[in-house]
């Protein structure tokens, strides 16, 4: 399905995309590496010495440490593990603005050797690798260079770059909440719920807030409306949420155990198209960009993945089939008929 999300739209972000949303995430490095190479590519940079990248790295992960764990339960750290001597290192780092010698050093190390050697895997995806390559590491151990490739600059300098990091923040608090002890667990259980008034997904059990649905799901539909399918630029187009099987039709499936207000029926869209289409039926098209959305996310980690198998075990779905998706959409559209 990884396969079938890049051949709809085969450029360098969906590469990325892929690796920023669909890989197995047992820590959260990728997503501080991720932030890292979109501010240096942004600012047009072919190639940035690693002492240069690991500063902002270092520094994205001591700030998220302070608010979350940073790595599953199941990860065995030691007293030299990045993240111990981040932990270390985290109250004089803030102090200081930057990572301390020590910090940066432990960074420097680890980068080339665990994170950026996996960034472009997909694991648990048979050991695939995204079609695009976002950077090279150069030199010698002891000054080693980043180049950063023409596809990471198209992507750090494209008119969805906020969408982008956008995403990439959604997507790093989503793996925060699921390593969290208690959280994770009932996030893994009951999956997310959505709260309608503020748009935010949250932790069923703790209503916790988690990340918004717009930010969490709009990659799986590669930035673009669910309606037009043309793409939605923040700061630009006025987004809204839509109900792809209007709210409205709640009422023709009372006595069902349908829900509307859930993920698998919500997606960004442009505000003045939802408005056109108010409470009339979603087209084709619209269900068919819907059912691959939502198979896009089945290929991604834990919670929304869990949350859209749970949907589909209600409706007595394996949960784990390609194709279901398309399967459950027709058996609703069916039912309003």
């Amino acid at each position: 399905m990884t396969a079938e999300f890049f051949r709809e739209e085969p450029t360098a972000r969906s590469s990325w995309r892929l690796a920023v949303l669909m890989g197995a995430n047992s820590r959260t490095y990728k997503f501080a590496l991720g932030e890292a190479l979109l501010g240096a590519a942004a600012e047009g940079r072919t190639d940035i010495p690693l002492r240069d990248l690991a500063r902002p790295y270092a520094m994205s992960l001591v700030e998220h440490l302070a608010q979350a764990p940073q790595a599953s339960s199941r990860s065995v750290t030691g007293g030299t593990d990045f993240l111990t001597v981040a932990q270390e290192e985290a109250a004089e780092s803030v102090r200081l603005g930057s990572p301390t010698e020590k910090l940066l050093a432990a960074a420097m190390k680890s980068m080339p050797e665990m994170v950026m050697q996996k960034f472009h895997n997909l694991r648990g995806h048979g050991g695939a690798e995204i079609p695009h390559r976002f950077y090279e590491v150069t030199g010698s151990s002891r000054e080693r260079v980043v180049k950063l490739t023409e596809h990471l600059r198209e992507v750090a300098l494209s008119e969805q770059r906020p969408t982008l990091q956008a995403e990439l923040a959604a997507r790093w608090s989503i793996v925060e909440t699921s390593f969290a002890a208690g959280v994770g667990r009932s996030l893994v259980e009951e999956g997310v719920a959505v709260d309608l008034e503020t748009l935010r997904i949250t932790d069923k059990e703790r209503r916790r807030s988690v990340s918004g649905v717009t930010e969490a799901v709009i990659g799986f539909q590669h930035g673009r409306c669910i309606i037009c399918a043309q793409p939605l630029i923040p700061g630009v187009d006025e987004i809204a949420v839509d109900h792809v099987f209007p709210y409205s039709f709640k009422r023709l499936l009372s006595g069902t155990d349908v829900d509307l207000d859930a993920i698998w029926n919500l997606a960004p869209a442009h505000r003045p198209c939802n408005g056109q289409k108010s409470n009339q039926s979603p087209s084709q098209g619209q269900l068919t960009r819907l059912a691959m959305r939502n198979e896009a996310i089945m290929q991604s980690p834990h919670p929304l993945k869990r949350t859209l198998q749970l949907t589909l075990k209600r409706h007595g779905y394996s949960g784990g089939r390609v194709g279901e998706w398309w399967d459950l959409i027709k058996e609703v559209r069916s039912r309003l008929q």
